[in-house]
């Protein structure tokens, strides 16, 4: 299962690194979550540069895609030569979106008429694309997935691995990570908000 994390300058470091961690938990059935965007590197919003694994049209032939955000979305969001460079198709690919990213799925045209979840400094340029946005921390509908805020990736990733690995392999990738003393809970907590939106 090959998976996208679209990250470009300016970069969220939480978007990309908390669905890149998680994914990779799922190595030894196959899985392989890697970077990827334009150019060779890119530079954080907190200055870490790190050196890209994959070039953007990776993403065209990944099973999964997920855009991560960052403070120069709105003007990515704008450059029609760089989103001509993706062709996604959702009846192929799981597709999914975090915060400002999620503009870019409104601007792609993958969002539909699906309701979104984004952050609030986002917020007003998603519904500007014609999305209504939900005050919720995350909503998918089929191939397509959204969330809001920046921990919540740790739903998208929860989705993808439900969705491609089954509830097991979730379960076990997730209660590593979990925090000690917490992992029952926390595990069922992602669960339980991400299941009804398997279908």
């Amino acid at each position: 299962m090959s998976v996208a994390i679209l990250s470009f300058d300016g970069f969220n470091e939480l978007d990309s690194f908390i669905a890149l961690g998680l994914l990779n938990r799922l190595r030894p059935l196959g899985w392989s979550a890697e970077l990827c965007g334009p150019g060779h590197s890119v530079t954080s919003m907190n200055g870490v540069t790190v050196q890209l694994q994959r070039p953007l049209e990776w993403a065209n032939a990944a099973d999964v895609v997920l855009f991560g955000s960052g403070i120069y979305t709105r003007a990515i969001a704008a450059n029609s030569a760089l989103l001509d460079r993706l062709q996604l198709d959702p009846l192929r690919q799981l597709i999914g979106a975090q915060c400002s990213g999620t503009l870019l799925l409104a601007r792609l045209g993958l969002l539909g008429d699906m309701p979104a979840c984004t952050d609030l400094t986002t917020k007003p340029w998603v519904v500007e694309a014609g999305a209504r946005v939900l005050d919720e921390p995350f909503h998918a509908r089929g191939p397509v997935a959204t969330a809001g805020g920046c921990l919540a990736s740790q739903y998208l990733a929860t989705w993808v691995m439900l969705k491609r690995a089954g509830e097991a392999a979730t379960r076990a990738a997730l209660h590593y990570v979990a925090p000690v003393g917490e992992k029952d809970l926390y595990v069922e907590r992602l669960l339980a908000r991400v299941k009804p939106h398997l279908f």
